[in-house]
């Protein structure tokens, strides 16, 4: 009897450090103090050695003092790093540098403007997928669909990943051979054929998941969600910033060094933020920064004025989206008051790899509000506006968005002047919409590349032939009148009259003579 009781003691003793180990390898916490899971994970495994060691002598009952303990200092370390102890510096954890909108940010080059959200995105890829037939059966494509620049172009970037434990074990060896990258200026998909395939991942098991092997690596690092990215030559790799707690002794959590790993072989080097390498777009979280924002916004004044007076008190707008400026991937959003007005008291633009941040002060409506009046627009049709990107057109802010219809496709475009949300303009192109907004027509040589005419002439007659017709997605008038035999030509995009004009009707125009013909700049109906 003796023998067996010590026997189930060696047993239970013994599950001990197995159930550490097992918690450990399920939850990877960092082996670091100031990691909140670190500590759950201590006082769990405590709380269980104590248990079982009751079992056997009830004296290790008064130790359970230990776990309850830790967890009420765990409480009191969380409460002690509170926003209401450290506003100040909570607010200072992002600095923001003001600007000017007209002299930072760029116009736009309409070929260049991004229409592929996310779930477009996602669409298309599963669209891509759908059409792989050997592939479909044994992967899925990812969700996580990075956004970031390659080849000078604003993309979006997602592996494939096993479609199970089971397809896991029979293509662990050969690893995943594709990635998906998306093209968000014309939608175009592309399913990259690896030379080397990705063996580190989400979907991989055991000691090729990508957070287990970067915990094997790096057991006291605190990290959390690792981003996807490729670098210029098109090789995968993983993105995993390192965190570190900067006000008290859980609070202020921000980004202190970078680990980039090699999706392929599973190398890693880990970075000061610094000495990044420049392909990487994606260093800070954006919901993070977006809290950063918040904060800032907040407690400029202090905690109390955050509470009671609300004076200067900013907070950022329920949505964001990201601009491709320079190479680099910023975040932005809108900065607005913080009571229930439906306006914006300016907008930030936060670099995503260096967290250099701008804020424009400019009242504007609020990104909402301009999605609503661009779905009013086309109400009949029912369409369904996407999150706003923020475009500078003929020097003015303006909301870009994408109008979808019930099944998520995209039907229209809508151009909302951000100062004035009653002026829209929806087309079904990129460029008619700009030339709709602007009054002129961008697609003509002229203006794409800022060349003006050098003479312009103006002349009135009676129509005598018209008709109309689509050229790359633009709807072009030619027309006839009785005081000249050439044949005049406008886009669209000149007046909003252009489709009511008939034969006979009595017109005046501007225009120049390009390539044999009358170039309209200016119709007026008499």
């Amino acid at each position: 009897m003796k023998k067996k009781i010590n026997f189930s003691k060696v047993v239970m003793l013994f599950s001990i450090p197995l159930l550490a180990f097992i918690l450990w390898y399920i939850f990877l916490p960092a082996i670091n103090l100031h990691s909140f899971g670190f500590w759950i994970y201590i006082i769990i495994t405590l709380v269980y050695a104590l248990f079982l060691l009751s079992i056997f002598n009830k004296k290790y009952y008064q130790f359970f003092i230990l776990p309850a303990t830790l967890f009420l200092l765990l409480l009191l370390l969380r409460m002690f790093s509170a926003t209401m102890f450290h506003s100040t510096k909570y607010a200072n954890l992002i600095i923001k540098e003001n600007g000017s909108f007209e002299e930072d940010i760029k116009e736009v080059s309409f070929e260049q403007v991004p229409t592929v959200d996310r779930d477009t995105a996602q669409r298309l890829g599963s669209r891509k997928m759908g059409e792989m037939l050997d592939l479909v059966s044994q992967y899925n494509v990812s969700d996580s669909y990075t956004q970031i620049n390659y080849e000078d172009k604003p993309v979006r970037v997602t592996p494939l990943e096993y479609n199970g434990f089971l397809k896991w074990i029979g293509n662990k060896n050969e690893g995943i051979p594709n990635y998906i990258i998306v093209n968000m200026i014309d939608g175009k998909v592309e399913l990259k054929k690896l030379d080397n395939n990705i063996k580190y991942s989400k979907s991989d098991k055991f000691s090729r998941d990508i957070y287990r092997h970067l915990r094997q690596k790096y057991p006291k690092d605190m990290f959390f969600e690792v981003n996807f990215e490729i670098d210029e030559e098109g090789t995968p790799y993983w993105i995993a910033p390192v965190y570190q707690n900067t006000i008290g002794f859980f609070g202020g959590l921000d980004v202190k060094e970078v680990i980039l790993t090699n999706a392929t072989n599973g190398e890693t080097t880990k970075y000061k933020i610094q000495d990044v390498p420049k392909w990487v777009d994606r260093i800070y979280d954006a919901d993070e920064i977006i809290q950063q924002l918040n904060w800032n916004g907040k407690f400029q004044l202090g905690f109390l004025n955050s509470l009671f007076a609300q004076k200067g008190v900013l907070q950022t707008t329920e949505g964001y989206n990201y601009l491709a400026i320079d190479d680099d991937v910023y975040l932005y959003t809108g900065m607005t008051s913080i009571g229930t007005d439906e306006s914006n008291v300016g907008f930030v633009l936060v670099n995503l790899r260096t967290k250099e941040t701008t804020f424009y002060k400019m009242s504007s409506a609020e990104e909402f509000s301009a999605m609503e009046s661009a779905e009013g627009a086309v109400q009949e049709k029912g369409y369904k506006s996407t999150f706003p990107i923020l475009l500078n057109i003929d020097s003015k802010p303006t909301y870009f968005m994408s109008l979808k219809d019930e099944a998520g496709l995209v039907k229209m475009y809508a151009l909302v002047d951000a100062q004035n949300y009653q002026q829209v303009s929806v087309a079904t192109t990129v460029n008619n919409v700009v030339s709709a907004h602007m009054g002129k027509d961008i697609t003509n040589d002229s203006f794409e590349k800022n060349i003006e005419p050098t003479e312009f002439f103006n002349t009135k007659g009676k129509i005598t032939s018209i008709q109309s017709v689509v050229i790359n997605g633009n709807t072009h008038y030619y027309f006839i009148v009785d005081t000249h035999n050439d044949i005049f030509i406008a886009n669209i995009g000149i007046s909003a009259q252009l489709p009511f004009l008939k034969v006979n009707d009595e017109i005046s125009i501007e225009y120049y003579k390009k390539d044999h013909l009358n170039q309209v700049t200016n119709i007026k109906l008499k």
